[in-house]
């Protein structure tokens, strides 16, 4: 069974930290780490992992070993929403793997761990066993702040664990969903009331885009030599519905109406390679060109910051298993 998994962990200012994460993945055979993206801004990191579900399970509860271990959420400060240190664990269905199998999943694997580490987990998404959990936001509801009073009132106890936060690791979010994207526009501004404005009129919540989440932040990376800039940050819930370039599209008109410019994008880890190719056939790109041709024409549609052909998950997966391969080999050793 063939699954991926996108846990955010709240951390992305200490390397060091992140770097034990990352360990306790790639110490477990057959778990291959795809991709590791940390934001100091919203101190937060996301790391993508890829495998069948044993192994990758096994290297998810080393992750969360390591955060409860390294991250104090009394001491976390952060852009970005959230209610531990791990703050949510998706499982997304690969290959011939379905959605009812990752439910299952996620659900044995939040029992799991909400045991061995008497941790609260929340199950969100198509995991979800209670209706108003089905929204990530709904089980943010106040963040970690908010949810050390409300853990223990009808309604905000976990689904697993105990109805109290973890002394350092507050709770978790464990869940079953389709391919999510993380994708962020850097506006050419600091107006982060004009970001926060675009998400609202963007966002499907607000009437904008079906399948899309949104919200707008002030991001600060000086030490990449980048200005400080507002940025409207988002969630893809479904490429097939709303593409790629129908989010860069309409954020651009809607910041074009107050005379701002887009910056640029990013995406925060990986996305499918259909995701990229339909960009490419938005931008004109011929259907004949080799495929890592026709990804920098998507990249260069979206202007993509940092972008490398590996960001689509399938050459990603193909080329550390190849990697993972080689160093197994004699001739590798």
């Amino acid at each position: 069974m063939l699954v991926e998994s996108v846990p955010n962990v709240s951390e992305g200012r200490r390397p060091e930290v992140v770097d034990k994460l990352a360990d306790a993945i790639e110490s477990i055979d057959g778990a291959f780490l795809l991709d590791r993206t940390s934001d100091p801004s919203h101190n937060r990191s996301v790391l993508t992992i890829a495998g069948e579900h044993g192994p990758v399970t096994t290297a998810l509860e080393g992750l969360v070993s390591v955060a409860i271990h390294e991250i104090d959420m009394d001491a976390h400060e952060g852009e970005h929403p959230r209610i531990g240190a791990v703050d949510v664990i998706p499982f997304v269905p690969l290959g011939s793997t379905t959605i009812e199998d990752c439910i299952e999943l996620a659900r044995e694997f939040g029992a799991r761990i909400a045991g061995r580490y008497d941790l609260p987990v929340y199950l969100y998404a198509r995991a979800a066993m209670r209706a108003d959990r089905e929204r990530l936001a709904d089980v943010r509801r106040g963040q970690y702040e908010g949810l050390r009073s409300e853990i223990g009132q009808r309604g905000r106890e976990p689904d697993f664990g105990p109805a109290q936060l973890h002394p350092s690791a507050g709770a978790v979010a464990v869940g079953a969903r389709p391919f999510l994207i993380a994708y962020n526009i850097n506006l050419e501004s600091t107006d982060v009331d004009l970001a926060k404005r675009i998400a609202r009129r963007v966002r499907e919540s607000g009437g904008g885009l079906p399948k899309l989440q949104a919200n707008g932040f002030e991001v600060h990376e000086r030490e990449r030599g980048h200005p400080t800039r507002a940025q409207v940050s988002m969630n893809l819930l479904d490429f097939s519905v709303t593409p790629l370039w129908l989010v860069w599209d309409s954020v651009r008109e809607l910041a074009a109406e107050d005379g701002v410019r887009l910056a640029e994008s990013e995406l925060v880890g990986l996305a499918p390679t259909a995701a990229f190719l339909a960009v490419a056939d938005h931008a004109g790109a011929p259907e004949g060109d080799p495929i890592r041709q026709r990804l920098r024409a998507a990249s260069e549609y979206l202007r993509l910051r940092d972008f490398a052909p590996t960001q689509a998950l399938e050459l990603r997966l193909e080329a550390v298993q190849a990697s993972d391969d080689q160093a197994r080999s004699p001739s590798g050793r």
